[in-house]
């Protein structure tokens, strides 16, 4: 096998299914999300035929091991195997993982690994299959999302002089600058009101107390639609509607 052939076919990669829609008459286009190598579009030919061995098994919130081949914009599937251990997503869970899935589509750019928040997808995916808090394990994954794509959120000291922050004190959240002490803040930099301890249990990863999971959602939705520059979460509205989380 030449070299050039083995770079155009990957065997047995671990990857969850974020999308599928129908293609041309009997097919799925695919938008997965590849442990090793990030999110690719991946066209299963055939999957919609009734006796498609791959029906039941190119389903979200399910790891699969993939084997695909091609080089372009859009890969050909050559076998699918699902891989259990998963349990699957239901009701109020079930719409989180739609929105964790909607969040990684529209942020993260195709072909770019992101091995660690592979990891902290599944782990979420976990989570929100055993716990009852959704809302801290989105919160936990919307943090770990922002440190991935090079906006890691630094929660524990003030911006410019890196002074501890303090539970006891009123901060703003300034976008891509960080914690500013109310008593500090200038006209230009209006940011997110939000308390010390706040911003402290954030940095801890510890939303059991109801102020601290009222502004941690706030904020992250502030830090979020920063970067997704206008796009509109659908499943956010859905949650939004079913759910105050």
């Amino acid at each position: 096998m030449t070299v050039a052939h083995r770079q155009n076919r990957m065997q047995d990669e671990l990857v969850f299914v974020l999308h599928s829609h129908p293609y041309r008459e009997t097919s799925l286009l695919l938008d997965v999300f590849s442990r090793q190598h990030g999110r690719l579009a991946v066209v299963a030919r055939g999957a919609r035929r009734p006796h498609s061995a791959l029906r039941g098994v190119l389903m979200s919130f399910q790891p699969v091991s993939l084997s695909w081949f091609g080089k372009g914009e859009v890969r050909t599937l050559h076998s699918a195997e699902w891989q259990g251990g998963q349990p699957y997503l239901q009701g109020t869970a079930l719409m989180c993982g739609f929105y964790l899935n909607e969040l990684l589509i529209n942020l993260l750019a195709r072909d770019d690994a992101h091995i660690p928040l592979f990891d902290y997808y599944r782990a979420a995916l976990y989570r929100l299959a055993h716990e009852t808090d959704h809302a801290a394990s989105l919160r936990c994954f919307e943090k770990h999302l922002l440190q991935e794509l090079g906006y890691a959120l630094e929660l524990a000291k003030e911006a410019g002089g890196g002074q501890p922050v303090q539970a006891e004190l009123d901060y703003r959240y300034v976008v891509e600058h960080g914690a500013v002490r109310e008593s500090g803040i200038s006209g230009e930099q209006a940011g997110f009101p939000v308390s010390g301890k706040t911003l402290l249990a954030m940095a801890a990863d510890d939303y059991s107390d109801p102020l601290t999971a009222q502004q941690s959602k706030q904020l992250m939705r502030t830090l979020l639609n920063h970067q997704l520059d206008g796009k509109v979460l659908h499943t956010r509205e859905l949650i939004k509607d079913l759910q105050k989380l």
